[in-house]
């Protein structure tokens, strides 16, 4: 498959290149820091930001949420089907 953009810097307005199905934990990070959230299920986010912030956005819709996170934590989380994008 050939890639044109193939030699282009990406940033972080870029579409993003990579996507794994996020598994929540109160004490990992995720493998890499997301650029975005696609969140499947409406409910609660609880996140630690890339900064070290740990906040929770209630009842977040169904769509991205676009925030460079480290972890998604288990306790204090109830949407579902959540995809990091990078």
């Amino acid at each position: 498959m050939k890639d044109i953009f193939a030699n282009q810097t990406s940033s972080l307005t870029s579409p993003f290149g990579y996507a794994e199905v996020v598994i929540t934990s109160d004490s990992l990070d995720l493998p890499y820091a997301s650029r975005a959230l696609y969140i499947g299920v409406t409910g609660d986010i609880k996140v630690t930001t890339l900064g070290g912030t740990v906040v929770t956005f209630r009842n977040h819709p169904v769509g991205y949420l676009p925030a460079r996170v480290s972890r998604v934590h288990s306790t204090g989380t109830t949407a579902a089907e959540i995809i990091a994008v990078w």
